[in-house]
């Protein structure tokens, strides 16, 4: 499989973080893996980096998931056309289901994150197979 150049993990949890870096280095699908811890993080990540996919939480502190992709959607076309947004969520609120249906994003991805769902998100946006 090819592998993407980057992808780009946003959580608050460090747990998290680790086990999805953990699953993402075995399976081999990124040569590079980014963290951030919020939404802030990712953006300043974004200006320095350009992740083919970035994995971001909803409920996180300083900047929220529906407040990263409000920010994001300000990026220009160009930088935004090349990145495929899965959200990561545990449960979500049904006003925040709506507002999310309203972003830019690619779909919704329950946790855990497994190499079931990573074998999902690769055929459905990036036409790649484990």
């Amino acid at each position: 499989m090819d592998k993407l150049p980057s992808i780009l993990l946003v959580d608050d949890d460090s747990t998290t973080n680790f086990l999805n870096e953990l699953l993402l280095k075995s399976l081999g699908v990124a040569d590079q893996l980014l963290i951030a811890q919020n939404g802030r993080e990712a953006l300043t990540t974004l200006n320095q980096a350009s992740p083919s996919l970035i994995q971001l939480d909803v409920n996180m502190p300083v900047m929220n998931g529906i407040e990263f992709l409000e920010s994001y959607v300000q990026l220009p076309q160009e930088q935004r056309q090349a990145i495929v947004v899965v959200m990561l969520t545990t449960s979500l609120h049904s006003r925040d289901l709506e507002r999310v249906q309203e972003l830019p994003i690619a779909g919704l991805v329950n946790k855990p994150l497994t190499k079931e769902k990573v074998d999902t998100i690769l055929q459905m946006h990036f036409q790649r197979h484990l």
